[in-house]
């Protein structure tokens, strides 16, 4: 992977606080998988969240985005959100994470 490519999660369906770790494992996964793969190379500066599949989203949703976005911060990688619902967008407002960028 080169600087340019950035690691892509999806995040879809209708999320519960069960279903929270199951991403941190996921974004943990792929961000030392490239560093395996590429050791001296390593330069992952964004992680994209597809969040269009969400349905209703809800402040599971809004608990994986920002534990996400926690954790790639901690690695020196910004999160990035595709496909925001309005919904969605409310929410993040809502718990002080509108600022992340948004499209």
């Amino acid at each position: 992977m080169d600087a340019t490519k950035p690691i892509v999660l999806v995040i879809a369906g209708h999320l519960t606080p069960a279903d929270v770790p199951r991403f941190y494992e996921e974004l943990y996964e792929r961000l030392h998988g490239e560093l395996a793969a590429r050791p001296g190379d390593f330069a992952v500066a964004e992680v994209i969240c597809e969040v269009g599949g969400l349905v209703r989203p809800n402040l599971a949703a809004v608990e994986v985005i920002a534990r996400l976005r926690l954790d790639a911060r901690r690695r020196g990688c910004r999160v990035r959100l595709r496909g925001v619902a309005r919904e969605l967008r409310l929410l993040l407002d809502l718990v002080g994470l509108g600022d992340m960028a948004l499209w």
